[in-house]
């Protein structure tokens, strides 16, 4: 449970006028770096169907690990969505590589030892998750694993506080600005199973291989099949 004085003392700093243009995200993730012994911090919107997009992230690893999680549909932030509970790995190498092979790679091989994914959510409703990154293995101590319990807290109520500040029926910009990206990703899916006749479970496991063996984003391969530079032929199977 989050110490409520702690979350209401994030929320305060996070929400203190800037000059520098970050949204609160940003702020929040930012200001997660700062507080925790850790070496990045990236924070996803996440649905039902898994990673929904990058809200922000610290720097270009924690940005490189949540697009990795996006791309291959496994990862920390996944599980962590998906059973509600934070998903705690302080050595990567040890104890990850069965669950996310693919990610757990993708991880070592950019310097990340250990991951820390905190779930966002309200009752049942999938908001988020808060990722942590870390270049050394070791478990977070019981006060650094309070003080990330109170930035989700945070995070959540950044996330809802975006969605409540929206005219009705819409979607605040930082957030639907986000979902563009998995939109092309859809579409992109739609037209890999047209080309290949299969079906879309199939067509995305195809996109997520090429994107993980090209080392590009899915996004960008999504694009590229959206505008119809990329198209894929049977043997993608």
């Amino acid at each position: 449970m989050a110490n409520s004085d702690r979350v209401a003392e994030i929320l305060a700093d996070v929400q203190k006028p800037t000059n520098d243009g970050n949204s609160l995200a940003v702020r929040l993730v930012m200001a997660g770096r700062a507080a925790l012994p850790v070496t990045g911090v990236g924070l996803s919107w996440m649905t039902d169907q898994g990673p929904g997009a990058m809200l922000a992230a610290t720097d270009g690893h924690a940005r490189l690990m949540e697009e990795l999680q996006f791309s291959l549909g496994e990862g920390p932030c996944v599980d962590s969505s998906n059973t509600g509970r934070p998903v705690l790995h302080a050595d990567l190498e040890q104890t990850a590589s069965e669950l996310w092979p693919g990610f757990t790679a993708g991880a070592l091989e950019a310097g990340i030892a250990a991951v820390f994914a905190f779930p966002l959510q309200v009752g049942g409703i999938k908001i988020g998750v808060l990722d942590l990154y870390r270049n050394v293995a070791g478990p977070l101590e019981d006060s650094d694993l309070t003080e990330a319990l109170a930035f989700a807290a945070a995070a959540t109520s950044v996330l809802l506080h975006l969605q409540a500040a929206a005219a009705y029926g819409d979607m605040h910009p930082d957030l639907a600005d986000t979902l563009v990206d998995r939109a092309e990703v859809h579409q992109a899916t739609g037209m890999i199973a047209i080309q290949l006749g299969s079906n879309l479970a199939d067509a995305l496991t195809v996109l997520r291989a090429r994107a993980f063996a090209s080392g590009k984003p899915i996004v960008e391969l999504a694009h590229d099949v959206v505008t119809r530079r990329l198209r894929f032929t049977d043997d993608e199977l």
